[in-house]
């Protein structure tokens, strides 16, 4: 008896397509389901913060860039304090707890005006829902980037995680986010704060320069960049008369007018050009700001970013604090606290992130 060849292929078909149904409403379900989060408690300014003075009038009606809802009396105020952070599914645990800590610790909490920007390719409204029920008070908005927009630029790095294009967007914020927004502190997702982040935003930035964030003149500045780069005297020659340091990039105080004015996003996108040609530097979007601003930015005491908690960028081994007070904790590296104190390994900082961490355990899922 011969096979029934069309009928064969029927049910092989049908099969397939059925696995492909369960595969991506399973997947959806738990995009969905996988992590949810308590509702922060409401924070209100002290007596003697500002106002915040409502500027809207003064914008031009086709301002395409600005979200016409209840946050704009304080998109475009100079009293408030702009934050800015990257906003995806695998980081969002930290968010929350960044989020948290900054409005717990400042004075002026509903001064506060936090910039997300997410990727163009991920669930936007979802990720906008998810804030909005842990921070129902919170005044925020959510900006798409594009992966595109950088995506060829992108060299591989020695950490898959420092190759994202969101990892980026921290050099298009001047482009991204409203032209009335003249200022804003940039913070990683993996930090918390523990001082008020109004005094970092104070910072001052002189008369002339762009960003503000903490130096550290021992580490081996040589070693962020290979010795193609040094060996070539028309590269190396770039740090001629500035006294370089490294800076990390997790915490930065920028001045969005002098950015947009000096077209610094054209100049890092050169360096990072350059190292599509010509392997210069081995460690993500660092590298490019050092090349564009090392020994040329504002100080900032080290404080405000004892970074590095997270170890290394290999193994992520447990690391103690610098020496010297602190108003910023950041895991910084490869290990995460909340993916240590998951596994049950934590390094004994992490205890100090997880009082931030909003979390629902699985058992308190709403049914």
């Amino acid at each position: 008896m011969k096979p029934n060849r069309p009928l064969n292929i029927f049910l092989f078909l049908s099969f397939n397509i059925f696995l492909f149904l369960i595969t991506t409403s399973t997947a959806n379900v738990t995009t969905t389901i996988s992590q949810q989060f308590g509702e922060a408690p409401k924070f209100y300014n002290a007596p003697d913060c500002p106002s915040i003075i409502d500027k809207m009038n003064n914008l031009s009606n086709d301002d395409d860039s600005i979200e016409r809802n209840d946050n704009n009396n304080y998109i475009c105020s100079d009293e408030a304090v702009h934050v800015a952070m990257t906003l995806d599914a695998t980081y969002i645990r930290g968010s929350m707890a960044a989020i948290l800590s900054t409005l717990q610790h400042t004075s002026c909490p509903q001064n506060v005006f936090f910039h997300f920007v997410a990727s163009a390719s991920a669930n936007a409204s979802l990720l906008h829902a998810t804030i909005a029920s842990s921070f129902p008070y919170l005044k925020f908005q959510v900006y798409s980037f594009h992966d595109s927009t950088v995506a060829g630029l992108i060299s591989t790095s020695i950490r898959s995680a420092l190759d994202c294009p969101l990892n980026y967007a921290r050099s298009y914020l001047a482009n991204l986010l409203p032209l009335c927004v003249r200022k804003v502190v940039y913070l990683d997702s993996d930090l918390v704060l523990v001082d008020d982040i109004d005094k970092l935003a104070a910072t001052p930035l002189g008369d002339d320069k762009v960003l503000a964030a903490p130096e550290y003149c021992n580490a081996n500045f040589t070693s962020y960049f290979t010795p193609t780069f040094w060996s070539n005297p028309s590269l190396s020659l770039t740090f001629a008369n500035r006294k370089a340091c490294y800076f990390n990039t997790g915490v930065m105080v920028i001045d969005l007018d002098r950015w947009r004015a000096g077209d610094y996003t054209t100049k890092i996108e050169e360096w990072m050009e350059l190292q599509k040609r010509m392997r210069i530097y081995e460690l993500g979007s660092l590298p490019p700001f050092l090349l564009v601003f090392a020994g040329n930015i504002a100080p900032v005491d080290h404080r405000w970013n004892q970074h590095g908690l997270g170890g290394d960028n290999f193994r992520g081994l447990c690391r103690n604090l610098h020496p010297g007070p602190v108003s910023l904790l950041h895991w910084s590296g490869k290990g995460k606290p909340w993916a240590r104190l998951d596994a049950n390994r934590p390094c004994p900082l992490d205890a100090l992130w997880a009082p931030y961490d909003l979390l629902k355990p699985p058992f308190s899922f709403d049914s």
